[in-house]
């Protein structure tokens, strides 16, 4: 399945931003999905996943209560909803897919197979 990620930008404090994610050559909700980000001189962390076989979604507890993520099986596509920005969201996010990942491995990149070019976003402060 191949991955592209779109919606970055540049928004101010306290913004909001929907990011999008679409999938080809596979069908997207076969998958666990999920959104990492990666800050400058940062390592790639976890901010959100749902599971291929529920609506269950998981958010990193950085997150939690400010982005949502959403998926729509029908376009074979990934939504991050990001409200309530802080200059700490500043980051390159990326969308991923991959298969048999088990509950405690959600937030492990290495458990994804499959990955988007990213989609930078910059906050201002």
């Amino acid at each position: 399945v191949q991955l592209q990620a779109s919606g970055g930008g540049l928004v101010q404090v306290g913004g909001s931003l929907r990011l999008s994610c679409a999938a080809s050559g596979g069908t997207f909700s076969s998958y666990v999905r999920g959104w990492f980000r990666q800050a400058p001189g940062k390592e790639r962390e976890f901010v959100a996943a749902v599971k291929r076989s529920s609506d269950s979604t998981y958010y990193s507890d950085s997150v939690k209560g400010r982005f949502t993520i959403s998926r729509d099986n029908a376009k074979n596509t990934l939504d991050l909803q990001i409200n309530s920005l802080k200059p700490e969201d500043t980051a390159v996010y990326y969308c991923a897919a991959g298969r048999g990942i088990i509950h405690s491995e959600l937030s492990n990149p290495d458990a994804y197979s499959y990955w988007g070019q990213g989609t930078e976003v910059t906050v201002s402060s």
